[in-house]
C-alpha cells in the first residue's frame, strides 16, 4: 500500500516530537476532542480482536485527587484537567464477545466460517495463557497497545500526555470504583492536557545498541 508522502512526513513529525510532560496548565480539554481521542484510542488493535481494555477518564477533582493519592502525591493527577486509566480486562474471553464477531461479519472483515471458530479458537488460546501465569500479561498488553494509539492522537491534537510509573494499583482501582476486582488491572495512568512546560528530546540510543537483523546481538 502507497502511503502519501505528506501523511508520512506528519506522522513521522508527532512521533518525534512527542515529549513526555508532568506538568499541565488548568485549561480543559474539549468534551468532543476526548471523546474523539479515546475513539482513537480504540482504534488499537487487540488479541483474537476481543478489546479486553477499557479507558476511564478523570476529570472531577475528587476523582484526580484519589489518583493523586495513588501515585503518591506526583503533580500530574492535580494538575492535568483529565487522567486517562487503562485497563486491562484478563477474563474478557470468558464473556460474551458476539457483538465482536457479527460486528466483524457485518463489515465484511470476517468470514461466517472464521467468527464462528472464533469463540472457541480464543477460549483455547486463553486457557494456555492462564495455564501459563500469561493472562494478566497478554491483557496489559493490548491496553498499552491503546495508550500508545492515545499518546499520538493527543500529540497531534496539540495536547501533551506523559505515561506515568509509580502508582498503587489497589488505590487507582479504589478511585475508579472497582477496588477488589482481581479480573481488572491497571495497564497505564495518563494525564492529558495543555503543557505548562517545554522539555527537550533526552535523546536515544545508538541504533548498534538496540536494533538487530536475524538474531538478537548482532
Amino acid at each position: 500500500m502507497d502511503v502519501p508522502t505528506a501523511d508520512h512526513a506528519t506522522v513521522s513529525r508527532i512521533i518525534r516530537s512527542r515529549r513526555s510532560i508532568r506538568h499541565y496548565r488548568p485549561d480543559p480539554v474539549p468534551a468532543a476532542l476526548l471523546e474523539e481521542l479515546v475513539d482513537l484510542a480504540l482504534e488499537a488493535p487487540s488479541s483474537f480482536n476481543l478489546q479486553a481494555r477499557s479507558i476511564v477518564t478523570v476529570t472531577g477533582e475528587e476523582g484526580r485527587r484519589a489518583l493523586a493519592e495513588a501515585t503518591g502525591g506526583q503533580p500530574q493527577p492535580r494538575e492535568a484537567p483529565v487522567m486517562l486509566v487503562f485497563v486491562a480486562e484478563s477474563a474478557a474471553w470468558h464473556g460474551d464477545r458476539g457483538d465482536v464477531w457479527e460486528t466483524a461479519v457485518r463489515r465484511g472483515a470476517w468470514s461466517e466460517e472464521f467468527a464462528t471458530a472464533s469463540p472457541e479458537d480464543a477460549r483455547a488460546f486463553h486457557e494456555d495463557l492462564r495455564a501459563r501465569g500469561l493472562e494478566r500479561e497478554y491483557a496489559v498488553k493490548d491496553a498499552m497497545i491503546a495508550a500508545s494509539f492515545l499518546m499520538l492522537a493527543a500529540q497531534a491534537a496539540g495536547l501533551a500526555t506523559g505515561p506515568m510509573n509509580g502508582w498503587n494499583e489497589d488505590l487507582v482501582k479504589q478511585a475508579i470504583g472497582v477496588g477488589g476486582r482481581d479480573d481488572l488491572h491497571i495497564a497505564l495512568l495518563m494525564p492529558l492536557g495543555r503543557p505548562a512546560e517545554a522539555r527537550l528530546h533526552p535523546g536515544r540510543r545508538d541504533r548498534a545498541l538496540t536494533c538487530f537483523s536475524e538474531t538478537y546481538g548482532r
